[in-house]
């Protein structure tokens, strides 16, 4: 038995010459080489280093989680429309957090905030600001108006007429305003954030379209579901008197949001996702049940807000579904259904689904 043992053996040790013939020859060296060897880092790096961004927004998260209970989407929202420098429309009924979320994330940053209370008897000069005449060198002064800030939130925006809400469109476009002839500059970063009740209709304005062109974005809020009810309702016992408010914190300067939104500037797309962004916007105005498509601002908008959310997502480069999440929120408040269509109930976000579902997603 022995000697069939080392027979077995034998055999199943190749001689030097077999393995070398065989490529199969192990030297210790080898051996020793292979296990020494590193492998080679085969993780994502960005061209673009994004990881000061990534963090800030982070810490903005966390502030304004500490007060309101989900809305994940519309703090996505919110924060990207400052990545990508534009203005935010807020729609959603009483109660549900459009003007405290506004706040809170103007108190997260180190920025200046002003708000405007928009009434029916608001006047443009009550928002810019006016020549006043000083008596003691006989010369007109401009006092300054509550625009003159960083961020601008504008409370139920609908409820001041055509006039004080034309007031706003040169301002919300090229970050300054005439007055007397006088330009005056305002200091970046500039963001308006604009709340308005989509129910009540008694005593409001409708927004004319040259002004919802304006925004970037239309955020719709709903309704909490039943978990996140109940941990409102346990936060607000929990408060015992303290103002919510007061535990969140500023963290990002304005030196850091002009930085960061240089940086979403410099986010890449290939030239075959902006002609798939082009082929979108194309399609709103030839869509039958359309009565207004949109404008070259809107694909502008799709391509700014593509590359915040793909910043926000840690990515250096811009994806079809970034394209695709921007597409509702920025178009759904720029095209007009037809009558024959609104009288059927159908709304301007089916047809956007319907439009990006129907356009071919390039590969």
């Amino acid at each position: 038995m022995e000697h069939l043992e080392d027979n077995q053996n034998e055999d199943l040790i190749p001689n030097n010459e077999q393995a070398q013939e065989s490529g199969l020859e192990h030297t210790p060296e080898a051996i020793s080489k292979d296990v020494s060897e590193p492998e080679k880092d085969l993780s994502f790096k960005n061209r673009i280093d994004l990881t000061e961004l990534q963090d800030g927004i982070a810490l903005i998260k966390n502030e304004i989680s500490k007060v309101i209970v989900g809305q994940k989407g519309m703090i996505d929202m919110l924060i990207a429309s400052i990545l990508a420098n534009g203005h935010s429309l807020i729609e959603g009924v009483p109660g549900v957090a459009k003007t405290i979320s506004a706040k809170l994330l103007a108190k997260s940053l180190a920025i200046g905030f002003s708000r405007i209370q928009f009434t029916p008897d608001l006047m443009p000069s009550d928002i810019l600001g006016t020549s006043v005449f000083n008596m003691k060198n006989s010369e007109f002064e401009f006092k300054e108006g509550p625009i003159f800030s960083n961020m601008i939130l504008i409370d139920e925006i609908n409820r001041a007429p055509a006039k004080t809400q034309a007031a706003l469109f040169e301002v919300m476009e090229e970050r300054q305003i005439t007055i007397d002839g006088n330009k005056f500059k305002m200091d970046l970063p500039f963001i308006v954030l604009a709340t308005q009740n989509p129910v009540e209709q008694e005593g409001t304005y409708r927004l004319p379209e040259a002004q919802l062109d304006r925004f970037l974005f239309k955020i719709d809020i709903d309704y909490p579901n039943l978990d996140e009810e109940i941990e409102i309702l346990n936060r607000e016992q929990n408060l015992q008197g303290a103002i919510k408010t007061d535990q969140v914190k500023a963290h990002l300067s304005k030196a850091q949001i002009n930085t960061f939104q240089g940086l979403v500037d410099q986010i890449i797309i290939e030239s075959h996702l902006i002609k798939y962004i082009a082929d979108i916007i194309v399609n709103t105005r030839n869509n039958p049940f359309l009565y207004l498509g949109a404008s070259p601002r809107a694909s502008i908008a799709i391509l700014k807000a593509s590359k915040a959310f793909a910043a926000m997502d840690g990515r250096d480069f811009v994806t079809p579904e970034d394209i695709k999440r921007a597409a509702i929120p920025v178009l759904q408040h720029r095209v007009i259904v037809t009558p024959e269509r609104e009288m059927e109930g159908v709304t301007t976000k089916q047809i956007i689904k319907q439009i990006i579902e129907a356009v071919e997603i390039p590969r």
